[in-house]
């Protein structure tokens, strides 16, 4: 590499929006973090946060509005384990006991530029009737031991929830020398082959041949 990086950066702002749970009208906040790889390195920014409480709007569309920010920066040699944002938005039950109304996790968008997500939220549910029914008189629902199993796929398979809610979130992407080590995520350009490529297509006209012939790097999208 004439540069001689051997990092890139992801830089990223943006904010927890608004969330859409029908059936509540309780006060609700939102706590996020980020999960990322072993690779990933977090240079600026806040790793978690909470939001302030919010009441639902009065309108017809009856949401809850944080505009809470989110900026952080972070570095890394390779794209496995791309950030995550968890959030976890919490509220009162009619006992006053603190509960998580919705869990969900998202990936920091890949490619450069401005992008908005819409999170689908979930609780675990108990796994027989005469658990829900104490839990409720107990007033202690089902929740995550680490809120992060969101993001991992360890156990999920097992876990019984149901769908509540949702958040939207915006995202401001910027990428910096991800180009340089060989990984292109523009969108422009991904479907534009290399030179390289471009040969070895020449080189072997077999279907699959060129892929086999010349290693590729590319992963979705960024600014160099």
């Amino acid at each position: 590499m004439a540069s001689g990086s051997t990092v890139f950066l992801v830089m990223m702002n943006g904010q927890i929006e608004t969330g859409d749970f029908p059936g509540f009208d309780d006060d609700l906040y939102v706590k996020f973090n980020y999960v990322y790889g072993p690779d990933w390195v977090m240079t600026a920014g806040l790793e978690e946060g909470t939001s302030q409480t919010s009441r639902k709007s009065k309108d017809d569309l009856g949401r809850y509005v944080w505009n809470f920010p989110l900026d952080v920066t972070f570095k890394s040699t390779n794209p496995y384990g791309w950030p995550q944002v968890v959030v976890n938005v919490h509220g009162q039950d009619v006992y006053g006991t603190a509960v998580v109304r919705g869990y969900g996790a998202v990936h920091v968008p890949i490619s450069p530029g401005r992008h908005v997500r819409i999170i689908p939220l979930y609780v675990p549910e108990s796994s027989s009737h005469f658990q829900k029914f104490t839990s409720w008189l107990m007033s202690r629902r089902p929740e995550y031991r680490d809120h992060n199993t969101v993001a991992r796929g360890e156990g999920r398979e097992v876990t019984r929830v149901r769908s509540q809610g949702s958040i939207r979130v915006t995202f401001n992407v910027v990428t910096r020398d991800m180009k340089k080590l060989g990984y292109d995520v523009i969108p422009s350009t991904l479907s534009i082959p290399s030179t390289a490529t471009t040969a070895a297509m020449a080189a072997n006209p077999k279907p699959g041949a060129a892929a086999a012939a010349v290693p590729t790097a590319n992963v979705p999208t960024s600014t160099s």
